[in-house]
């Protein structure tokens, strides 16, 4: 999507409606900065007040992602455009958090395990291999419950039973079994047991990782 041009057209609707940047962001409750922002091209609507934004320049959803006015005739093709290019973004989205979980969680498990390494083999006073181990197992501890909190918000986890695309709450990813990102949950839709693996999307599709 073009931020730059979604931007424009904002403003140009804004414009139409008789609104300055503080009354659109008045009626939308937000900062009349972020509008700015978006006109800019330097940030995009939030979906939350997507619908509302786009009820405030009476045009609809389509036409705030392409741009521009949509004629009739081409209104579906457009639709569909917009759909496959905000489901890429998303997947992509959550293809850099599950590599942010691997980026922090590896080096610090490394971190954690050459410290214990140290603390049993290297010639130390007992107060350092003790204080050496409990940091590291601190370490190791806090990094976990941050890698995981960022593996439950990417993506989803698919049902091996009925195939059901979800996502559990913190607590149930933290609490599950799992080899890698594959856990053993329950599936909300079907009631089931299964080894649940994480997927980027909420569609079928080869988008497993």
């Amino acid at each position: 999507m073009d931020q730059i041009k979604i931007g424009r057209f904002i403003a140009a609707c804004r414009k139409e409606q008789g609104m300055t940047q503080a009354v659109l962001a008045e009626k939308l409750g937000i900062s009349d900065r972020a509008v700015s922002k978006w006109e800019t091209g330097k940030s995009m609507p939030d979906s939350g007040i997507m619908l509302e934004l786009c009820e405030l320049l009476k045009i609809n959803v389509n036409e705030l992602l392409s741009g521009e006015r949509i004629m009739k005739e081409v209104y579906d093709k457009q639709a569909e455009e917009n759909l496959l290019e905000m489901k890429h973004q998303l997947e992509e989205k959550n293809r850099q958090l599950l590599r942010t979980e691997y980026l922090i969680s590896f080096p610090t498990i490394i971190a954690g395990l050459f410290m214990c390494f140290v603390a049993a083999y290297v010639d130390l006073p007992v107060w350092v291999r003790i204080e050496l181990i409990a940091f590291a197992a601190v370490m190791i501890f806090v990094i976990a419950f941050v890698a995981v909190g960022i593996e439950q918000k990417a993506g989803y986890y698919e049902c091996q039973k009925c195939h059901d695309r979800h996502i559990p709450t913190y607590r149930q990813t933290n609490l599950a079994m799992h080899i890698g990102r594959t856990r053993y949950m329950k599936c909300p839709e079907c009631g089931q047991w299964s080894w649940q693996k994480k997927v980027l999307s909420k569609d079928d599709g080869d988008d497993r990782k």
